[in-house]
C-alpha cells in the first residue's frame, strides 16, 4: 500500500464526523448514520485506489452505500480491502454520550477477514500484555495475567465491558476478581483501541460484540502493537450456516490477529464525533468546525494524530475535486 493513503483515509473518516456532530443529541440516530456514511462515499470517490469493502453497512440489498462487495476509489492505485464504520456509536451522538467515531481501515487486497454480520465474543488488550490472553480462559485468569504483564494489581485494572443483559455474569466475576469496570453504552471499536494508550486508563476489553467492528478493531491494534481475539456466537440456524460458507466448520474457532488482519500492513484512521478519552469530538463555530483524528500504520508502526480546521464555506460539501 501507498503511505500516502494514510491522510487521504483521515479525509474520509473527517467529512463522516462533521456530518454526523450536527445530529448530536438530537435522539436521531438514523439520521446521524446516514449523514456520516454519505459524507464518507462521496469522499472515497477522491481517494486514488481500487477498494473493495469487506465491512460495510450491510449487504448490496440492505444498504444504498457502503454496501459489502462495493467498489471504492477512482480506480487508479492499489488494491485494499476496505472496513467501514461511517459511525460507530449512532446511539451515542442521538444521546450526545461519549465516545462515537467515525472508522475507517485497509489492508492489501484479501487481507482482511470478511467476517459476518453476528456476535462475536472478544478479549482485547494493548501492547503490554500482548501474548498474556487467552479467550477460552477464565475471566480471573486473563485478568491476573494482565495485571502481571501490566505490572499491577487486578484491584488496578480497568476493564471495559458493553452494559448489556446478556453480560451480567461477565460484569460479576469481574466484580468477584476486585477489578474496576467501565461500562459502555455503545462503541467497542473505541473501547478496543483505547487499550493501547495509557492515559485512557483502559487495560482490557471483555465481552460480546459485533464481529464486523472486532475486524475493524484488529487492524487498528495491529497498527499499534495489541492483540485482540475473538470467538463467532451464532445465535440460529441462519447465521451457524452463514460461518459454515465462511468455512468455518469449527464454531469454537478462536481468530487470533492474523486470521483478522493477514500481512504485515494495515492503516486504520478515526475522528471523534463527541468527546472521548482518545479523541476530542467535532466542535462547531461560526464558518468554522474542528476535528481530532488519528491515523495510523502497521508497516512503519506510525502513529499521528491529527487536529484540523475546517472552513464550512469553502468545502460546504465536505469534498474538493482540487
Amino acid at each position: 500500500m501507498e503511505r500516502s493513503l494514510s491522510m487521504e483515509l483521515v479525509r474520509v473518516t473527517e467529512a463522516a464526523a462533521l456530518s454526523s456532530a450536527r445530529w448530536m443529541g438530537r435522539g436521531l440516530k438514523n439520521e446521524a448514520d446516514d449523514a456520516a456514511t454519505t459524507a464518507m462515499r462521496n469522499v472515497f470517490d477522491t481517494i486514488p485506489m481500487e477498494g473493495v469493502v469487506v465491512i460495510g453497512e450491510g449487504e448490496m440489498d440492505e444498504a444504498p452505500m457502503l454496501y459489502i462487495g462495493e467498489e471504492l476509489g477512482t480506480g487508479d492505485g492499489p488494491g485494499v480491502d476496505v472496513a467501514v464504520d461511517p459511525l460507530e456509536g449512532t446511539s451515542i451522538v442521538a444521546h450526545g454520550s461519549w465516545n462515537a467515531l467515525s472508522v475507517v481501515a485497509i489492508a492489501d487486497k484479501g487481507n482482511l477477514l470478511h467476517a459476518p454480520d453476528m456476535y462475536m465474543e472478544k478479549i482485547a488488550v494493548g501492547p503490554a500484555a500482548v501474548g498474556a490472553i487467552d479467550i477460552n480462559a477464565p475471566v480471573i485468569d486473563n485478568l491476573q495475567a494482565v495485571a502481571e504483564a501490566k505490572n499491577k494489581k487486578v484491584e488496578d485494572l480497568l476493564v471495559t465491558v458493553l452494559d448489556r443483559p446478556r453480560h451480567a455474569q461477565l460484569i460479576e466475576e469481574i466484580r468477584s476478581s476486585g477489578a474496576r469496570i467501565k461500562l459502555i453504552p455503545d462503541g467497542d471499536v473505541a473501547a478496543a483501541i483505547n487499550t493501547a494508550f495509557d492515559w485512557t486508563g483502559v487495560d482490557i476489553l471483555l465481552g460480546s460484540g459485533g464481529a464486523p467492528e472486532g475486524v475493524i478493531a484488529a487492524a487498528a491494534l495491529k497498527c499499534l502493537g495489541g492483540e485482540i481475539q475473538g470467538k463467532l456466537l451464532p445465535k440460529d440456524a441462519d447465521e451457524l450456516a452463514r460461518c459454515k460458507e465462511m468455512g468455518i466448520d469449527d464454531i469454537n474457532k478462536v481468530f487470533h490477529m492474523d486470521d483478522f488482519c493477514k500481512g504485515d500492513d494495515a492503516i486504520f484512521a478515526a475522528t471523534g464525533v463527541t468527546d472521548g478519552e482518545l479523541l476530542k469530538g467535532v466542535q462547531f463555530k461560526g464558518s468554522k468546525a474542528t476535528t481530532e483524528s488519528v491515523v495510523m500504520r502497521a508497516k512503519s508502526g506510525t502513529v499521528r494524530f491529527v487536529q484540523g480546521e475546517h472552513s464550512l464555506i469553502k468545502k460546504p460539501n465536505l469534498v474538493i475535486d482540487k
